[in-house]
């Protein structure tokens, strides 16, 4: 019985998280949910009180990492670096896309994938539209940018949420997670450059003129907070070198940094106070811990039993093989009921697995891989892709749900297997 109302209160929630009913929001299905999980005993308050304890530190990241993409794209800091890309590839189409692509990667690892994928795409959109490209050689361009978003967010605990709730979850250190996900990170990259190139081919423009475009520095609203910017940049990246060894919760150094930039953004009136704080996504606080609660039931009903079970038949074959297998399996979750909640599913199932030392921690790592990547295969496994299908669609492009399955399918599947091979290569 309560396998089954598991799965019924997890399943009713997730429809509406993906649906949004009349603009329902997501923080409030996840809360419903929660309450529901709560009130029927399928989770104890003991339950809300351990993931509260988990999900805290990468919310609060989140919300400070998203707050500060804000500041910067109202500065004119994402256009600065998309100008500069175009000027880099001195008419050539291939290098364009391929310089569009590093700057997602760069974006993405920096400001966390949704960052990239909601931000940098419209910017993206309105440079290759300026150019006056025909709409078929735009498309490539507009999906490399939102498909490098995902693939190349491994780098960094802060380059995407799932990274920064399994760290949390694993006790993983800021250098510890990246000294072993740089070399998968650039398996990813390359392997997710190779394959935009290969499906978009005869898409991408051979030449193209930019003359008619604005010189890189006239897309910067005040130069002297561009400047303090990039200081207050350099500091986060050191405050996260150096936190870890203090102690002190990343959510703080990059609370320092979004409260820094708001206070300027503030004195030379280029974003409001209550602007700032309307945009910021304080959803995602109700919705991580609403959506965690729910999943604590699947565990509390025995889900993640059942998948320690498989965890384990994918170690007993060595490393590759837990590699492969708990990667692909937390990709094809993600795909089907988003890539937050399989996250958890999959940590909860690795740490009552009995798998110890190099396995276990393969296991950890290519879940988070598998989560990563994972949501580019369906609409459906991120809400940022959701949310990113929108923005197109509200700008002129419509991408339906069967043409990105495809695209998604084809993208993801290879880029997968070479960062797991990757991480592998690491272990």
């Amino acid at each position: 019985m309560l396998f089954l109302g598991a799965f019924a209160v997890f399943g009713v929630t997730m429809t509406l998280v993906i649906w949004q009913p009349r603009g329902l929001n997501i923080g409030w299905s996840a809360a419903c949910g929660a309450i529901v999980a709560l009130v029927s005993g399928i989770v104890t308050l003991a339950d809300a009180a351990e993931v509260t304890s988990i999900v805290w530190n990468a919310t609060l990241t989140f919300i400070a990492l998203i707050v500060m993409s804000l500041i910067l794209d109202e500065l004119g800091f994402f256009e600065w670096c998309s100008l500069h890309v175009i000027r880099w590839a001195r008419g050539n189409g291939r290098l364009l896309f391929l310089y569009t692509i590093l700057l997602g990667a760069f974006v993405s690892c920096f400001f966390a994938n949704d960052g990239a994928a909601l931000i940098l795409t419209p910017i993206v959109l309105a440079q290759v539209r300026a150019l006056r490209l025909p709409d078929t050689m735009v498309i490539p361009f507009v999906m490399a940018s939102g498909f490098i978003a995902d693939t190349t967010s491994l780098p960094l605990i802060t380059s995407n949420l799932t990274n920064i709730i399994s760290a949390d979850f694993f006790h993983i250190s800021f250098s510890q997670y990246a000294a072993k996900m740089l070399v998968p990170n650039l398996f990813s990259l390359a392997a997710s450059t190779a394959a935009l190139f290969l499906y978009y081919r005869k898409q991408i423009p051979g030449s193209f003129d930019a003359k008619q475009l604005a010189i890189p520095g006239e897309a910067i609203k005040h130069q002297g907070m561009f400047r303090f910017s990039l200081i207050v940049l350099i500091l986060l990246f050191l405050g996260y070198l150096f936190a870890e060894s203090a102690g002190i919760p990343v959510c703080l150094i990059a609370g320092a940094a979004a409260a820094a930039l708001s206070i300027f953004a503030q004195k030379i009136k280029l974003m409001e106070a209550k602007a700032i704080l309307k945009e910021a996504p304080w959803s995602i606080i109700v919705f991580s811990i609403g959506m965690y609660l729910v999943v604590y039931g699947l565990k509390n009903a025995g889900l993640t039993d059942l998948l320690s079970g498989l965890l384990a038949s994918f170690a007993r074959h060595g490393e590759l093989a837990a590699a492969l297998g708990m990667g692909y399996t937390a990709a094809l979750l993600s795909s089907v009921m988003n890539n937050l909640p399989s996250l958890m599913i999959g940590a909860l199932a690795i740490d009552s697995s009995p798998a110890e030392g190099p396995i276990r921690e393969i296991l950890i790592y290519a879940n988070v891989i598998g989560c990563d990547l994972g949501p580019k295969i369906t609409p459906i496994g991120s809400l940022a892709t959701l949310i990113w299908l929108h923005i197109l669609s509200r700008k002129g492009i419509a991408v339906s749900w069967g043409a990105y399955f495809r695209t998604g399918l084809v993208l993801t599947v290879p880029t997968l297997l070479m960062a797991l091979i990757g991480l592998y290569a690491t272990n």
